[in-house]
C-alpha cells in the first residue's frame, strides 16, 4: 500500500516509535483497528503533537473501494448501503482511494457540515441539487475536530445525531437527502480553554490525556525530529518509511484478527465488575471496554482478552466517563483497578457439548467487537440514564444539580483573632456561634454543594458566539426576518425572501431572473454566550465562616450554570492593599472552580482597587471581541476600608464602572440581624440589580414570591 508522507510520520513521534505505544499512540491505533469502539479524544497542553499524531493516523490506514463518480463513498461490496448518486449497475468502474481525513473547522457553518443547495445548478440552471457536507466526505474515513471544546452547541448536536445513527438526513431548501455517515471521530482539546459538553464526551470511545515529557532527553529528541522534519520533509519521511511500512501492515492484521477475537464469559464478568466498581453511568463504558479490550488482544496478535487487554482498555475507556459534574477531575485509581482484577487470568469458556452448534452466532458469548457498529450504540438499553438528557450535568439552567460528587470540605478551624486591621465594630461579625466566627487570615473555607441559580442575562439583543444565555441574533433559533448577505448575522438561505427581492425587479412580462444582488439570508434571533467577571471581596468583613461558605457556593452555582451556558469567566478578587486577576477570562470552569476553592480571605477591604480592576479586565475583553457582551457579578457586602479615603474612591470606582454600560450584579454578601444597606446603596449607584446572597437560588426567589403572593 503506497503511503502518502505529506504529513509527519506517525512513528518519529516520540511516544509512538516504540513498543509498547504510548497512551497516544495505542488509542488511535486501537479505534482505527476497531472502529466500533467509538473515536479518541485528545485532552492536552497546546504543543504537545495532538493534532501531529491525528494527521498521520490517516497514512497508516488500509484505503477503502468506492465507485469512481460516488461523491458519498458508499462500500461496493454492501449492497445494504445506498448512496444519493446511486444506484449504480453493474460494471460500474471501482477504484481504490486512501482514507479520507475530514478536517471540522469550529467556526463551520452548518451548511458545511450537512450540506446545502448547490447554488451555482439553482441560479444557472434552475435546478434544485444538494452540495454533499463534511459529514458526507467523511464516510468509511476519519473525521478531526481541533479544539472540539470550542465546537458551537448547534455543530456538536449534528455530530451527537450523525455517531447515533450513523446517517445524516438533510430536509431543507427544497430537497430531502439521506446518507450514511459512519466515521472515526477523533477530537483534540485543550482543556484550560473549556471542558467538553457532557453528550459529546460520552460519544467518545477512548480519552487520553498528553502532557510535554518532563525528561530533558525525551525533549530534546523531539526538538531534534521536527527541526530534520522542517529541514527535508522527504529525507525525514524516507528515513522512517520502513517504519510506517511494518506500522501500517500490523494495523492491517489487526484488523483481519479482531473478527475472529473472542471475550469469554469470565472475561466480560470482569469488565463488567470493573465499570460497576467505577460506578459509570449507563451501559456505554461496558460496551467500549469490551471492544477496546478485543482490540488491544488483536494488536497484540492473540485472539482471546486477557488480564492487560482489559487493564488497558479501562483506562482508555473509563477515566472521562467517570464525571458526573464539569468540576470532577478525570482520572482512574489504577490501584483499585488492580485489586478488582485480580491478578488470575480469565478463564476460557467451556468447551460446548457435544452436538452443540458451531454457528458462533448462537453461543452465549455477544462477541462486542463484531456487532454493527453505530447502530448498536443507539440502542436505549446501551444508552441507559446519560442518553437521557436530564441525567448529566449538562441538563441546562432549568434542572437542578444535585452536586452528589462534591466532596464535602470541612473548614478549616480558627487559629488566632481577628485581623487586627479591621475595624473594632463590625455587626455582624458579633455573632456568637461557631459557625459565624472568622477563620485565620489567609485560611480557606470551602464551599458547600451547588444548586440551580437565578439567571442573569445582558440587556438588550446581543451579535455574540451561539450559547444558552442573553438574546443574540445569530445563525439559531428562531427566524425573524431576511437581510442581504454580509450583515453579520444570517448564514442560510432564505428562499422565498430571495425570490420575492427578484421578483420586484421589472421583468417587462418575462420570466423572473435571479441576479446576486437577490439573495437573501435568514435573520435568526437565539441565545449567545457573555463573558461573566466574577469581582470576589475577599476581605476579612467577609470572613466569617458561615458567609464566606455562602459566598463560595453561589459563586460555585453562577460557575456550573455559566458551564452549561457557554460561558466564558474571569475572576478578580480584592483584599488587604490591592486587586488581583486571579483567573484572565477563560472557557474553562474547572479551572476557575479550583481557583475559588483555593481563595483565602482577611484583610482590609480595598473596593475601589476592587472596581478599577474589574473595570480594566472589561475595557480589554471589549477591544479583544467586541461581539461578546460582558456580565458583571460583584460579591461584595458594600464596605470599603481600604486606605484613606477608600469610600470617596470605591464610589468614584462604582461611577467609573457604571458609564461603561455593563450589566452588573451585587451579591450582597452581608448577614446577620443588623445589616448596613451598603451593597444595597452600591448597586443603586452602579445601576445594578442587587441580589442577597441568600436569593442567588433560584429555588429561594420562587419561595419568596410565592410567600408575597399569598
Amino acid at each position: 500500500m503506497p503511503l502518502r508522507t505529506s504529513h509527519y510520520p506517525f512513528s518519529a513521534i516520540v511516544g509512538c516509535d516504540a513498543d509498547p505505544l504510548d497512551d497516544l499512540g495505542l488509542a488511535l491505533v486501537l479505534a482505527s483497528v476497531s472502529p466500533e469502539i467509538g473515536g479518541v479524544l485528545v485532552r492536552g497542553q497546546k504543543g504537545t503533537a495532538k493534532s501531529t499524531a491525528v494527521r498521520a493516523l490517516a497514512s497508516l490506514l488500509p484505503p477503502v473501494e468506492v465507485y469512481r463518480s460516488d461523491r458519498f463513498s458508499v462500500d461496493p461490496a454492501d449492497p445494504a448501503q445506498e448512496s444519493p448518486d446511486g444506484p449504480f449497475p453493474a460494471g460500474t468502474a471501482v477504484e481504490s482511494r486512501p482514507v479520507r481525513l475530514v478536517e471540522l473547522p469550529v467556526g463551520a457553518t452548518e451548511d458545511r457540515v450537512l450540506g446545502s443547495l448547490h447554488l451555482e445548478q439553482a441560479l444557472t440552471h434552475g435546478q434544485v441539487a444538494y452540495e454533499p457536507g463534511l459529514l458526507a466526505r467523511s464516510h468509511r474515513g476519519l473525521l478531526y475536530v481541533d479544539e472540539v471544546n470550542l465546537l458551537h452547541d448547534h455543530l456538536v448536536d449534528l455530530l451527537l445525531d450523525a455517531a447515533a445513527t450513523g446517517r445524516v438526513t438533510v430536509e431543507r431548501d427544497g430537497f430531502s437527502v439521506e446518507h450514511a455517515a459512519r466515521f472515526l471521530l477523533i477530537g483534540t482539546m485543550n482543556p484550560e480553554e473549556g471542558e467538553l459538553r457532557p453528550q459529546l464526551l460520552d460519544r467518545f470511545g477512548l480519552t487520553v490525556e498528553v502532557a510535554a515529557p518532563a525528561d530533558p532527553a525525551a525533549r530534546v529528541e523531539v526538538v531534534r525530529r521536527r527541526m530534520a522534519y522542517d529541514s527535508d520533509a522527504a529525507a525525514f519521511a524516507e528515513r522512517y518509511g520502513a517504519s510506517e511500512k511494518a506500522l501500517a501492515e500490523r494495523i492491517a492484521a489487526a484488523r483481519e484478527t479482531v473478527r475472529h477475537a473472542r471475550l469469554s464469559n469470565a472475561a466480560l464478568l470482569k469488565i463488567a465488575q470493573v465499570c460497576a466498581a467505577f460506578e459509570v453511568d449507563g451501559l456505554r463504558a461496558d460496551i467500549v471496554t469490551a471492544r477496546t479490550a478485543l482490540a488491544h488482544a488483536a494488536w497484540e496478535g492473540r485472539t482471546s482478552v486477557t488480564r492487560a487487554d482489559i487493564r488497558r482498555a479501562a483506562l482508555l475507556a473509563l477515566p472521562h466517563r467517570r464525571r458526573r459534574n464539569p468540576f470532577d477531575a478525570p482520572g482512574l485509581d489504577e490501584e483499585l483497578l488492580d485489586r478488582i482484577l485480580g491478578d488470575e487470568e480469565p478463564p476460557p469458556d467451556d468447551p460446548e457439548p457435544p452436538g452443540g452448534s458451531d454457528d458462533p452466532e448462537d453461543s452465549d458469548d455477544p462477541a462486542p467487537g463484531r456487532d454493527g457498529g453505530p447502530e448498536d450504540d443507539g440502542d436505549p438499553a446501551a444508552d441507559g440514564p446519560e442518553a437521557d438528557p436530564s441525567q448529566g450535568p449538562d441538563t441546562g439552567p432549568d434542572q437542578p444539580d444535585t452536586g452528589s460528587d462534591q466532596p464535602d470540605q470541612t473548614p478549616a478551624q480558627p487559629r488566632g483573632p481577628e485581623d487586627s486591621q479591621e475595624p473594632a465594630q463590625e455587626p455582624e461579625e458579633a455573632e456568637g456561634d461557631e459557625a459565624g466566627r472568622r477563620p485565620a487570615p489567609g485560611t480557606t473555607v470551602g464551599a458547600s454543594t451547588p444548586y440551580r441559580p437565578r439567571t442573569f442575562t445582558a440587556r438588550g439583543t446581543g451579535i455574540g458566539a451561539d450559547g444558552r444565555r442573553s438574546r443574540a441574533l445569530g445563525t439559531r433559533g428562531r427566524r425573524i426576518g431576511a437581510e442581504p448577505p454580509g450583515g453579520g448575522s444570517g448564514s442560510s438561505l432564505h428562499l422565498v425572501e430571495t425570490v420575492k427581492a427578484a421578483a420586484s425587479r421589472p421583468h417587462g412580462g418575462g420570466r423572473v431572473s435571479l441576479l446576486p444582488r437577490d439573495l437573501r439570508v435568514a435573520v435568526r434571533e437565539g441565545q449567545e454566550s457573555n463573558l461573566v467577571l466574577f469581582c470576589v471581596d475577599a476581605s476579612g468583613s467577609m470572613a466569617a465562616r458561615k458567609r464566606m461558605g455562602e459566598v463560595k457556593t453561589a459563586i460555585l452555582s453562577l460557575l456550573l450554570d455559566a458551564y452549561r451556558r457557554r460561558d466564558k469567566v474571569g475572576l478578580v478578587t480584592f483584599r488587604g492593599t490591592g486587586a488581583e486577576l486571579v483567573l484572565p477570562p477563560t472557557r474553562s470552569v474547572d479551572t476557575a472552580a479550583a481557583r475559588l476553592d483555593a481563595l483565602p480571605a482577611g484583610g482590609r477591604t480595598p473596593l475601589a482597587e476592587g472596581l478599577l480592576e474589574a473595570a480594566r479586565i472589561l475595557r480589554r475583553e471589549r477591544l479583544r471581541d467586541p461581539r461578546q457582551r460582558p456580565l458583571l457579578v460583584l460579591v461584595t457586602d458594600g464596605r470599603a476600608t481600604g486606605g484613606r479615603g477608600s469610600v470617596g474612591r470605591s464610589l468614584a470606582a462604582a461611577d467609573h464602572v457604571a458609564e461603561l454600560g455593563v450589566a452588573t450584579v451585587v451579591v450582597d454578601g452581608e448577614s446577620g440581624p443588623m445589616r448596613l444597606g451598603l451593597a444595597a446603596a452600591l448597586a443603586t449607584r452602579m445601576g445594578a440589580e442587587h441580589l442577597p446572597v441568600s436569593e442567588v437560588s433560584a429555588d429561594a426567589l420562587s419561595t419568596a414570591v410565592r410567600e408575597r403572593a399569598a
